[in-house]
């Protein structure tokens, strides 16, 4: 029995500062080589307690330590922290949520609480972005100690800005205060006023993770000398060892050698640890500055690069078990129950790829929040045959592929040409589904146009005093639109049920209109009437509408003054047959 380091996950909004922090404790400069400079993978980072022992005399405080050390997620905001999992529950131990301190709880990071709840996982807040505190002098130095530096005023402001985030946790049922002032953390979340730019109070939160960890979670962090067990975290190409898995050993202990089950997009494949490489302490594990340690085995919890005969289809996201002395089959069962993404299915809705398990729950979790549906998940390059899926989709809106972090084949580009499929690709998730949101409210617009056209829509006028221009053959009168829209070719209803004549043609002055909206006055030719015999002048007409049109209009998106001339004409309509338009 040995404790393990815990497992920390780094949570937070866009650009609120996550992987400038870990970029702070291990001097390396990961953000700025992150698409839009915001993590998109799950980076390891493992910090020795040596480190944090050096933290904690630089507060003055003396601990005795007995965890070995933090191993850090880095995370591209919540998805990662729920979609990684490891027997059922979240990977990690603990948990960091970044807020950048002048902007407080963003949508990301409110997402982000609630999942913290749910999972009743121990959380500190890096109240981050400190240095850009009105009048704060933030330098690098623990935040306790620089406080005693600061005026007045910038005490002031900063306070302001903790309150404020206080009484939002508040609201969101969570007791809070910064963390020198919080007695009990087991009821209270400790915000800790940071700067991951400066380094100011990056000490204060690393020792505030470490006493966490050693007074509520020792006993969860004993491990037996059992099978290893992991999650992949990335599969990647690696210069004089080939495809490598990324990976975060959570249980147990992983040798070289061992006999493991890897899950893949098929069936898990059976293979060997062909070798383990261990990056550098304050290295990161999948942008590393120095070559990688070559081990015999590792224990939970690490990161570790782990090399295998066998490759095919492995996925990232998946699980890692080694066999040991139990039944193969047995492990087989777990590693490819865990290897499904969790994504309800159904027979419509939108198709999304993605090139991690985990990431492609993410996309789905964003997705999920507003409601869609999907027909198909998977992991990899878009393919020939997912266009020629997307196109058999019904609904125009849903006939679309959503790509996150992944490559369209060659075949799929030509197939793309010949259907009429919407196709979406970003590495960052968010802007990925604002890209669809967008342009699915323009083609529903679009769409609702060309509805329109297809059917005949309420609309009701009234010819104007003084503004017949001809008496018949056509006649040619002013009318101002009441309500909805008239067009040419439809057909004028009167109030007893007589239908008069057909709209020839919609002038405005000298130019000829394909219709006319409500509010506007405009010249009409109606066929087959003479005015002062079918119609009158301040006469108020409608457009006639079909039968079929009118209950296809109860399923449309129409005005509220649209809904009303419906009303009317079916009205008008029920005098001859009372079940009309039903």
């Amino acid at each position: 029995m040995r404790i393990r380091q815990p497992i920390v996950s780094v949570l937070g909004h866009v650009d609120h500062g996550k992987t400038t922090f870990l970029d702070r404790v291990r001097g390396t400069t990961v953000a700025d080589r992150e698409a839009g400079k915001i993590t998109q993978h799950i980076g390891a980072t493992e910090i020795p307690i040596e480190v944090i022992r050096e933290a904690c005399s630089d507060l003055g405080c003396e601990v005795e330590f007995t965890i070995p050390g933090l191993l850090f997620i880095d995370t591209p905001g919540h998805h990662s922290f729920v979609t990684l999992r490891s027997r059922g529950g979240a990977l990690a131990d603990l948990a960091v949520l970044i807020v950048d301190i002048t902007e407080g709880f963003m949508p990301q990071s409110l997402e982000s609480l609630d999942i913290l709840k749910r999972e009743e996982t121990p959380f500190i807040i890096g109240a981050n972005k400190l240095d850009k505190v009105p009048a704060w002098d933030s330098k690098d130095k623990p935040f306790i100690r620089n406080l005693q530096e600061q005026s007045d005023t910038a005490k002031e402001r900063m306070s302001d800005a903790l309150y404020d985030m206080i009484g939002e946790l508040y609201d969101r049922g969570f007791s809070a205060d910064r963390y020198d002032k919080v007695q009990n953390f087991t009821k209270n979340i400790g915000i800790v006023p940071m700067s991951a730019k400066t380094g100011e109070g990056v000490e204060d939160l690393l020792m505030s993770l470490i006493g966490l960890a050693q007074r509520f979670l020792e006993k969860e962090l004993e491990v037996e000398e059992e099978e290893g067990e992991g999650t992949i975290l990335e599969v990647k190409e690696e210069k004089g060892f080939g495809t490598t898995f990324d990976t975060i050993v959570y249980a147990g202990a992983l040798h070289k050698n061992d006999q493991v089950v890897i899950g893949t997009k098929d069936k898990p494949l059976r293979t060997r640890v062909r070798h383990l490489l261990k990056p550098k302490p304050l290295d990161e594990i999948k942008d590393p500055k120095e070559k990688f340690d070559e081990i015999d085995d590792i224990g939970a919890a690490a990161g570790i690069k782990v090399v295998t005969p066998e490759v095919e289809g492995v996925l990232a996201g998946a699980p890692i078990k080694a066999i040991g002395n139990r039944e193969s089959e047995e492990v087989v069962a777990e590693v490819e129950e865990e290897s499904k993404p969790s994504i309800e299915l159904s027979d419509e809705g939108l198709m999304i790829k993605a090139d991690a398990i985990g990431s492609l729950e993410g996309l789905a979790s964003e997705l999920e929040d507003e409601e869609y549906s999907f027909r198909r998940a998977t992991v990899g390059d878009i393919s020939k045959n997912d266009i020629a899926e997307a196109a058999t989709i019904k609904e125009p809106l849903e006939r679309v592929i959503l790509g996150f972090n992944v490559d369209i084949l060659p075949e799929a580009k030509e197939e793309l040409k010949e259907e009429d499929v919407k196709l979406f690709m970003n590495d960052v998730i968010y802007r990925l589904v604002e890209e669809y949101e967008e342009w699915r409210e323009k083609r529903k617009e679009e769409l609702e146009e060309e509805r329109r056209k297809e059917i005949v829509h309420p609309g009701k006028f009234k010819i104007l005093e003084d503004h017949v221009f001809n008496m018949s053959k056509p006649a040619i009168v002013g009318v101002r639109v009441l309500a909805g829209r008239i067009e040419p070719d439809q057909r004028v209803l009167k109030k007893d049920g007589r239908v008069v004549g057909r709209i020839k043609s919609i002038r405005t002055e000298d130019k000829s209109l394909d219709e006319a909206k409500q509010g506007e006055e405009v010249a009409i030719a109606v066929s087959n009437i003479t005015v002062g015999r079918q119609i009158e002048e301040r006469e108020e007409l409608y457009i006639d509408i079909p039968e079929g049109d009118a209950r296809r209009l109860r399923s449309l998106d129409i005005t509220y003054d649209e809904k009303r001339v419906l009303e009317e004409v079916r009205e008008i309509k029920k005098e001859d047959e009372p079940f009309w338009g039903m």
